[in-house]
């Protein structure tokens, strides 16, 4: 089962809704493109065919999300502890650095440079790691590059 906050429900039921937008214009697209006559070598109709496909790949993907993710419920989580949501400050007990990390359900795919969080999947090493994790605690990340340790520092 797939876990996800109310946040990212929200967004995704944004996106969603941005995606079935444009259903018409990519419909009308393909009209015009249709058209100008001979569809074999018409490459504004196929690259606008090949745009739905993706397009409506990506809704079912969404759609099917959805369906099937559970919120979360962090009302029940202890305040100290990290879960789906949480802004943790890590500090790497290596170099002594400190950073912050989000858990999240799924990667919201954007790299918002606005922010001074990383974004970490609870899927992912680092995720798996900091689940269910509490302020002093040390975790291990098997990352592709060797094991990182990190000592939770705060949970926002």
């Amino acid at each position: 089962m797939d876990f996800i906050t109310a946040d990212e429900k929200q967004q995704l039921a944004k996106k969603l809704d941005q995606m079935k937008a444009k259903r018409p214009e990519l419909s009308q697209r393909i009209g015009e493109a249709r058209a100008l006559g001979d569809l074999s070598e018409n490459a504004e109709y196929h690259a606008a065919r090949e745009e739905q496909g993706l397009l409506e790949a990506e809704i079912r993907r969404i759609e099917q999300r959805l369906k099937h993710a559970k919120v979360a419920d962090t009302s029940i989580v202890p305040q100290d502890m990290v879960f789906l949501g949480s802004v943790v400050m890590l500090r790497d007990l290596e170099s002594g650095s400190e950073e912050l990390y989000r858990l999240v359900g799924e990667s919201s795919g954007s790299f918002n440079l606005d922010t001074d969080e990383i974004e970490v999947t609870a899927g992912s090493p680092m995720g798996e790691a900091l689940m269910k994790a509490r302020v002093g605690d040390a975790v291990k990340v098997d990352l592709p590059h060797g094991i990182k340790r990190f000592k939770v520092v705060q949970i926002q």
